[in-house]
Formats: C-alpha cells, sequence, structure tokens
C-alpha cells in the first residue's frame, strides 16, 4: 500500500482533484471515501462525475443506497453504505457484482470492508478546525494501484 496525501483548499480544488483522478481510471475500479459529514465526499464525487459530463446529475444515494450514472459505455456507481446494518445487507443486494461492470465509488465503506476487492483506492476526508473551507484528503492506493500512480 502506498499514501499520500493533498490538501485542498476549497470544494473547487478537492473536484478537480477528483477530476484528474476520474481520467485515469477504468471499468472495475473502486474508491472508497470516508470521513465525516460535510467533509468533502460529495464534492468530490461531483467533480469525479464532471469528467463524465455528469456533473448535474449528482444526487446523494442516501435513500437508494446506490446510485448509477451512465456516460457512453461506461457506469458509475455512487454508493452510501452508512445506513446499511452490516456487510450482509450489502451482499443481499448484489452490492459486489457492481464492481465489475462499472466505477465505483463508495462512502462510508470501510462499514463493509469485507465485501470490498484488494485493489482500490481509499480517500480519508478530514476537516481543518482553524479553517473551514481546507480538507486534508489521505490517499491509500491498494493492490494494482500501488504502481499506477
Amino acid at each position: 500500500m502506498k499514501t499520500y496525501k493533498f490538501t485542498s483548499h476549497s470544494s473547487t480544488e478537492t473536484m478537480d482533484f477528483a477530476f484528474n483522478l476520474a481520467s485515469k481510471l477504468n471499468i472495475g475500479d473502486v474508491i472508497v471515501l470516508s470521513g465525516e459529514l460535510g467533509a468533502g465526499k460529495t464534492k468530490f464525487t461531483e467533480g469525479f462525475l464532471k469528467y463524465f459530463g455528469l456533473d448535474n446529475e449528482i444526487s446523494s444515494p442516501t435513500f437508494n443506497i446506490v446510485n448509477e450514472y451512465k456516460k457512453d459505455d461506461i457506469k458509475i456507481y455512487h454508493f452510501d453504505v452508512y445506513r446499511l446494518e452490516d456487510v450482509s445487507e450489502f451482499y443481499a443486494i448484489g452490492g459486489e457484482e457492481y464492481f465489475s461492470s462499472g466505477i465505483s465509488i463508495i462512502e462510508w465503506g470501510e462499514l463493509i470492508s469485507d465485501a470490498l476487492p484488494n485493489d482500490l483506492i481509499k480517500i480519508s476526508f478530514e476537516k481543518d478546525h482553524q479553517d473551514e473551507n481546507i480538507r486534508y484528503l489521505n490517499i491509500e492506493l491498494c493492490g494494482k494501484f500501488e504502481d499506477s500512480f
């Protein structure tokens, strides 16, 4: 596992970071986002979707568990697994089947860690308590991603 840190000074920088990351990913890739409410996970996802021209379609998957976006032949799955009782609920919706058919962004993914593939990118968001605009993104590249970036 390789780790990196990125400091974002605004929601625009967070979105730009996600936009650039999206340009490097392919079907089957998984990103796990964690961090407290309001830390930037949704802004990250908005920037990610912007790369595909889908940023105006974003909606929170909180009540659906997963939202699907499609651009040409690429599907992007945006999960919010916060409300799942345990990993068995994720398996019950066929969650792991999504991994091979699109790019998956999973908020609160640490809650279903047993279901996650070994090859993934974990991004933990932290707020700066002195400056409300600053976010620290702690990035872990696991498996095949260790040598990709």
